[in-house]
């Protein structure tokens, strides 16, 4: 089955994919050598009527049981974190931090101070990853990231857990140990949302570069191609991100209709009075 690539005001190219996530299935210019593609792509592609109506993100409610102290912690690291912030929203963030801290506390996350954010309900045209310095308030990393083909086109509206989905799966993750792999240095991520991203190991999800996600591809086709459910990264910065989230880290793929036990404002406020962003 074909997929499509969406291009806004351009028009549309047509290509294939097959294999696992680690292959660059997101570029067109690899469809003529995959000659038994249609036959052996593992899913559907997302039909077009299905596309979002717009490129505006999905409104997101105030969390509850979120004290005015935590808020205001989240609030001052957004202001800090400065112009490269300027498109993470503050919803966003909120929830981040706020599963951070009560990962933090239950132990889940052994690596302090870190913590990496990718906004899957932005267009993949847009840096929608971004890795943070929590105890500095600093932006490490600011980069585009590729979500799975069968989450959508430029928006990602469909996301999902089930083997051979070939789609984004939402939650918070803990980065695991690094391996050379088809596209160089890569990190297996640990999902740690039950039912929503528990099986990313299963479907090595990991991080890794791709062609796909690179400055030239970006250029060219006005968008980032498609993974098979990696958050794929830019050749040009994925050792340094992979190196800025050491084993124990916390990356949190944030979308449209994610939930997690891990976004307890209460326990969060706990954690954030006891130990600060550590």
């Amino acid at each position: 089955m074909f997929r499509c690539f969406l291009f806004l005001g351009v028009g549309f190219a047509l290509t294939v994919g097959v294999g696992g996530c680690q292959l660059a299935e997101g570029n067109p210019q690899t469809a003529g050598a995959l000659t038994q593609s249609v036959a052996e792509a593992s899913t559907p592609a997302p039909v077009a009527a299905a596309l979002p109506d717009s490129l505006a993100p999905t409104p997101l409610p105030p969390l509850p049981a979120v004290s005015d102290s935590l808020r205001q912690a989240v609030q001052t690291l957004h202001a800090a974190l400065g112009p490269e912030a300027a498109a993470l929203r503050p919803e966003v963030l909120e929830r981040a931090c706020v599963g951070y801290l009560t990962l933090r506390h239950a132990g889940r996350i052994r690596r302090p101070g870190v913590l990496a954010i990718a906004d899957m309900d932005l267009p993949s045209s847009e840096q929608r990853l971004w890795v943070l310095d929590l105890e500095a308030g600093q932006v490490l990393h600011h980069s585009h990231v590729a979500h799975g083909r069968g989450s959508g086109y430029l928006r990602a509206y469909r996301f999902s857990n089930t083997m051979k989905s070939a789609c984004t799966s939402l939650g918070f993750y803990r980065t695991e140990d690094t391996y050379g792999g088809k596209h160089g240095l890569s990190r297996r991520l640990h999902g740690l949302d039950a039912g929503q991203n528990s099986n990313a190991e299963a479907r090595y999800v990991v991080l890794h570069a791709a062609d796909y996600v690179s400055a030239a591809y970006l250029r060219d086709h006005g968008q980032v191609g498609y993974s098979r459910g990696c958050p794929a990264l830019p050749p040009e910065q994925y050792k340094a991100i992979i190196k800025s989230l050491p084993e124990g880290s916390c990356l949190f793929l944030s979308g449209p209709g994610l939930e997690s036990k891990w976004l307890n404002g209460a326990v969060a406020a706990q954690q954030l009075a006891a130990r600060g962003w550590r």
